[in-house]
Order: C-alpha cells, then sequence, then structure tokens
C-alpha cells in the first residue's frame, strides 16, 4: 500500500534542473511550460515567500498526496509561515495565471490538495500550528495545518473541551471542517463544519479578510462546505463544547451477518428500523458498520449511562441479529475514546514529516431519510460484496455510519445554515478498494458497490459526501451530487465576485 506513483519528465528534464519548476495549464498539459517557469519562481523569491521546488530535497516529500494513486507534481510548493507570505503567494499565481490549492493535512482522496493536476502552486499550512481555547468564550482558534487527533489533545488538555470531527488523527482541519466533518459525536453535536463561527482567509485577490455570521457574510457562508473554492483559511475559529467525562465505547464482532444476501439484508433492515425508532435512539446513540471479504462489525458510543445502554439500547440493537462473536462495552475517558477509535496508540501527531499514504479508489453514498433503504436494495449490495467481493484479489471495505435518524444534531440545521445541503440523510456508505499496485478492476468494483444498490431503488434520491471526494465524477456530476442544483447556483454567484478569474481550481471546484 505504499508503492510511489512514478512519473517520466524525460524530455524535459534539463529544462526542469534549470527552471526548478514544474507548472501546467489547468488540464494538465505542459504545452505552457516554457517561459513561464521562472516567473512564479523569481515572484515568490522576490517577495521572500518560503517555497520548494522539484529540485529541493524536502520536495518529493511535501508533494507525495496520500492517495498514491493520484500524484501530481506542482509547480511550485509555498510553505508560508505568515499570514503575508500567504497574499504574497496567491498574488504571483494571479500575477503568472497559476491555479491554487490550499493543502492542510493533505487527505483529499482525489488529491485536491495537490492541484487535481500537474503545475499548480500548492500552498502547504504546515507551519499553522497554533491552537488556544479562550477562557471565557471557550472559542478554539486553531491553525489551518492542524491535525484531528493534535486538536483534539489540545482542546482536551488546554479546558476540558471537545468538537465533534472524525477519527483519523492525521487528517488535517482544513479540508475536514470546510467540507463537512463527521465523527461518532457528530449525531450529539452536528458536524464540525456546524462549530465554526469564523475564520480568517485569503482570498483570490491576495486580501486578507475575517468572515463570520457578522462580516463577509457571503463568504462564511461558502467556506462552510466549499472553501477549496474561495480561498485559503489561514485560521478557524471553533465554539467547543464541554468534553463528557465518560462515554460508553461498543463494538460487536458478528462474522454471521453476512452468511446469505437475504439474511444480510435482513439483518441490515432490523438496524434501520432500530435506528429510525424514536422511542429507543436519540441523539445520545451513534453508530456504524464495517464489512470487508472476512467480517463484518458494528460500533460506536452511546453519550448516556452504561446501564442504559445495556438495558435498553443494547438488546434492542443486537435484537434478531447472530450472536456476535467477541463484543466489547466499556465506560471511557474522552481521550482515551477517541484513542480507540482512531486504530492508533496515541492521537499525536508529527507536525512535520507525516507519512501516511495508501492506493485507492472510493466512493460515497448518502441516502435520505424519507428514502428509507429497501430489501430488494440490500440483497443487490450484499449479494455482490459475497460473491464478487469474496472473489476480489485486491482488499476492500464499506463503511455505513449512521448520520441521521430521531434527534440527529447534523439534520437540525437548516439548509441554509451553510454550504452543506444534506441535512435529510439517513446512512453515509463510504465504498472503498485499496492494493499496493492499483489496477483498474479496483475502480470497477467500487464503482459497481455503489451503482448495484442505487439501480435497485431508483426513488432513493441518492447524493456524494464531498470529504469522500470521486474523482471520477465529472465537475457537473460532482456539482450535483455535493451541492445540489440550488446551492451550487448560490455558490456559483458567490465564485464570480470573490474569484472571477478561477484562481482557486481543482477539476470540481466550483465554476469549473
Amino acid at each position: 500500500m505504499k508503492l510511489p506513483v512514478a512519473f517520466s519528465f524525460f524530455a524535459i528534464a534539463q529544462w526542469i534542473a534549470s527552471v526548478q519548476a514544474v507548472p501546467a495549464t489547468p488540464e494538465g498539459s505542459f504545452s505552457a511550460l516554457y517561459g513561464r517557469g521562472n516567473n512564479l519562481v523569481n515572484c515568490l523569491n522576490h517577495k521572500n515567500v518560503p517555497i520548494q521546488l522539484l529540485s529541493d530535497p524536502e520536495f518529493a516529500d511535501l508533494a507525495r498526496p496520500y492517495n498514491l494513486r493520484l500524484a501530481y507534481t506542482p509547480a511550485a510548493i509555498a510553505v508560508p509561515t505568515t499570514n503575508q507570505h500567504v497574499q504574497d503567494a496567491v498574488r504571483c499565481a494571479n500575477e503568472h495565471s497559476y491555479k491554487v490549492q490550499a493543502k492542510s493535512g493533505g487527505h483529499s482522496y482525489a488529491s485536491y490538495s495537490s492541484g487535481g493536476q500537474n503545475g499548480s502552486l500548492i500552498v502547504d499550512l504546515q507551519s499553522y500550528q497554533n491552537i488556544s481555547v479562550d477562557a471565557t468564550t471557550f472559542v478554539a482558534t486553531v491553525g489551518g495545518g492542524v491535525r484531528l487527533g493534535n486538536l483534539a489533545l489540545a482542546i482536551y488538555n488546554q479546558s476540558q473541551r471537545a468538537l465533534p470531527h472524525g477519527t483519523c488523527p492525521g487528517v488535517g482541519i482544513g479540508g475536514h471542517a470546510s467540507h463537512g466533518g463527521y465523527g461518532f459525536d457528530s449525531r450529539l453535536w452536528g458536524l464540525t463544519l456546524d462549530t465554526v463561527v469564523g475564520l480568517d482567509v485569503v482570498l483570490a485577490n491576495g486580501s486578507f479578510v475575517h468572515a463570520s455570521a457578522e462580516e463577509n457574510t457571503d463568504l462564511y457562508f461558502a467556506l462552510r462546505g466549499a472553501a477549496d473554492s474561495f480561498g485559503i483559511i489561514t485560521t478557524f475559529y471553533f465554539q467547543t463544547l464541554p468534553a463528557p467525562d465518560s462515554v460508553i465505547n461498543f463494538a460487536f464482532a458478528i462474522p454471521d451477518f453476512l452468511q446469505t444476501k437475504e439474511l444480510a439484508a435482513q439483518y441490515f433492515l432490523h438496524l434501520q428500523a432500530f435506528a429510525l425508532n424514536a422511542s429507543v435512539v436519540d441523539r445520545k446513540l451513534t453508530f456504524g458498520m464495517y464489512m470487508d471479504a472476512s467480517s463484518y462489525s458494528i460500533a460506536g458510543n452511546y453519550f448516556g449511562s452504561l446501564d442504559d445502554f445495556n438495558n435498553k439500547i443494547k438488546p434492542e440493537l443486537l435484537r434478531t441479529l447472530p450472536t456476535p462473536k467477541t463484543e466489547s462495552v466499556q465506560s471511557l475517558g474522552w481521550i482515551p475514546n477517541l484513542v480507540v477509535f482512531s486504530n492508533q496508540a496515541s492521537l499525536s501527531e508529527p507536525l512535520t514529516g507525516y507519512n501516511a499514504h495508501d492506493t485507492f479508489y472510493a466512493k460515497s453514498i448518502e441516502t435520505q431519510e424519507s428514502a428509507p433503504l429497501t430489501q430488494a436494495a440490500m440483497e443487490a449490495f450484499f449479494g455482490y460484496l459475497l460473491t464478487t467481493g469474496k472473489s476480489a484479489p485486491f482488499g476492500w471495505f464499506s463503511i455505513i455510519n449512521l448520520y441521521g435518524g430521531p434527534d440527529s444534531q447534523i439534520n437540525a440545521k437548516p439548509e441554509s445554515f451553510a454550504a452543506y445541503s444534506h441535512r435529510s440523510g439517513l446512512w453515509v456508505f463510504q465504498n472503498y478498494g485499496f492494493d499496493t499496485a492499483y489496477t483498474p478492476d479496483i475502480t470497477t468494483f467500487v464503482d459497481n458497490m455503489n451503482s448495484i444498490l442505487e439501480s435497485a431503488q431508483p426513488n432513493g434520491d441518492f447524493v456524494g459526501y464531498l470529504n469522500y471526494v470521486d474523482p471520477e465524477l465529472t465537475a457537473a456530476e460532482a456539482h450535483a451530487e455535493y451541492y445540489g442544483a440550488d446551492l451550487y447556483a448560490r455558490l456559483l454567484a458567490i465564485k464570480n465576485v470573490v474569484d472571477p478569474l478561477h484562481t482557486f481550481w481543482n477539476p470540481q471546484s466550483v465554476g469549473n
């Protein structure tokens, strides 16, 4: 799972060595290389913006994406230490017609934090690591390069506070918080995005502004859902919440769940009925399912008492399901609970030199509360996994997380709250295929995981989740799946005002 993607620049190797940059047009060709390479570099150097170029020793590590299947070579990588550096980097890119993308943690499934093409200017925010919590308002000020594990530790250690966010400690706050941000605490508290109360951002003209509910309100709206198309967020301001003293952490391994497609669908429909049962389920419960070629498990959190979970939640959750092969139900402190879900020994991540990578393709499906999944849809889905999936020569998994249901605080916000319009979802699937030697068969398999389910329930009104971005979608398909027509029209109008030249660009950005 760590096979790097090779690139050949043989025909222009001597030119690269001389100009130390690899600019390209948005389509990724090298037709515009000659005569432009030195201009960007000279501008950045003239403004004293710290940069790494292709010939520099740190360039390869900084350019290496999380998804090694989609590796791109930037024209240059700016590594700013001040907001002025970010402003000057964007101005230089504009002056010399380069596209720009910010890199926070670099976990973009489509490598859009590497530009989504060769030849963009990447602004790497690894120096933006400040985390502080105001002792009066409990608003956390967080640098745009902070990773989730470090964020959770810092705000808890400073103030016994918490935020809703994902389980992977290495994910950067930038894309996570500006495209949604789901975690096992989101049914209780909402998405990471929902806790953003302010943002410091560099715009396409190089200006530095603050956006909030009172200031630059259209920009504040757009950045909470589509920031990659509108600017570079250097600082987030989050309204934190009191961390619970304890949380019930549970996990049940149930391999017999996947005996036949009929039984698996029947079991799933029980879990769906359970998830929609307001007499049992409220915001205090969250759970998800994990399955691969040889296993099935249910895991989650309950933000109530151990007695309530064991006497009320657990019996109904497991009713009609096969007996778990193993189970764990324990009351944990807030940080130990996050560590369990991280699958790591610690939440702490290095400030530089992060080195987690995979070679994969992923897709998402978000289902609607108004159209619960049917027996036919789930038989089709499980039937595919139990046949083609069982014999697949590569790795795969599917994660199905509960987003909606009774009292979900994800769905409590109106669609007008932010540029995140998916406020009526029930389940979100993450379908994922991987191998060190990637083949097109993986793409076909993952595509089929989605299409087989969707075809079996044509009235499902399915959409996608932007933090599991699918690079195989066209720009129009992505805009429809991630935003919908009405929200996209509003975003496009804002884009045309604040970034008319489409400086902030990737293959699925607003306006593309």
